[in-house]
């Protein structure tokens, strides 16, 4: 008992701050899912999405509003934000572009980024801004199970109610819904798509506003646990083994797969790494990435993709 205290400690903080993870790679296989684009920016929008709603609320609160009706008009106004990066990503980047390969849209996604980052910095600043939505203190669970307890942390499980909603959102989205299938449908054949009646520019401006209404999501919670900052978008890095696991075109997928990271590099961190040295969590996810495209390229969860030539 006196072991597996602290190992069941370690595991459900590694499940928590996984589902973090997954928070960020949502908006990736949302996109993705309806466009077959890769989304480059998704990391910038993350961070976009927090410095609009972290000064408006701050501007807000100045001008004596109360807490809750400025957090209120605060997402509203992030929201909005959001809205105008849709538009723009769609009229200005990706519009311009369609049925051209997936590299050239991947290319258009890492310039958007760079302009995202760059409209982000003038307009907001590029200081570190503290966010508190949510509480950050700790529950001690089991105490009388364990010696000391099982320390969980609250924001963590703020970030897994948020996750469970969006999946469960997004799912009944993609398979119940109008729009939604016309999405899949796009994502199928851009060409085939507008030949039945299907506006590729107005399927696009909707699913980049989805994305971008995940991405505000996340900025809550990582803005709280973090602090709204430019070393935000790096999060998208991790974003990437999260995806390459549970598969590109996988919402639940998006979940499992971060499941699996945060949970494996907390454990490998604290089990491995006495013997091996520190910094496992920098590169474990990576390393079980590889080890997944050598087995099943297209992720646990995701669609094999077969082209006739």
């Amino acid at each position: 008992m006196d072991t597996l205290g602290p190992f069941l400690e370690i595991l459900i903080g590694g499940l928590l701050s996984g589902v973090l993870y997954s928070l960020v790679a949502l908006g990736f296989v949302l996109i993705f899912k309806a466009s077959s684009v890769f989304n480059f920016a998704q990391g910038a929008m993350v961070l976009l999405a927090g410095l609009a709603l972290v000064r408006s609320l701050d501007l807000l609160i100045g001008y004596g509003f109360p807490v809750w009706a400025a957090v209120v008009l605060a997402l509203v106004f992030a929201g909005g934000v959001m809205a105008l990066t849709a538009y723009f990503a769609e009229r200005f980047v990706l519009g311009p572009l369609v049925n051209q390969d997936s590299l050239t849209l991947f290319m258009a996604t890492i310039g958007l980024a760079f302009i995202l980052l760059g409209a982000g910095q003038i307009i907001f600043g590029s200081d570190v801004y503290p966010l508190a939505l949510y509480p950050t203190d700790a529950w001690i669970l089991l105490e009388s199970v364990f010696p000391g307890g099982i320390l969980v942390n609250k924001l963590d499980i703020w970030g897994g109610v948020i996750a469970g909603l969006l999946v469960a959102g997004l799912a009944i989205f993609f398979q119940r819904t109008k729009i939604g299938r016309a999405l899949r449908a796009v994502a199928d054949d851009h060409s085939a798509a507008q030949s039945v009646g299907i506006s590729i520019d107005w399927i696009w401006f909707v699913v980049w506003l989805a994305s971008g209404l995940v991405a505000l999501a996340a900025a809550t919670v990582w803005g709280t646990k973090l602090g709204v900052q430019f070393s935000i978008v790096f999060l998208a890095l991790k974003a990437f083994p999260v995806l390459i696991i549970g598969g590109f075109t996988s919402v639940p997928g998006a979940i499992v797969g971060g499941l699996l990271i945060g949970a494996g590099e907390k454990l490998a961190e604290a089990y491995l790494g006495p013997f091996i040295g520190g910094g496992i969590e920098y590169w474990f996810a990576y390393v079980v990435a590889l080890l997944v495209l050598l087995v099943r390229p297209q992720g646990l969860f995701g669609e094999r993709i077969i082209e006739r030539i």
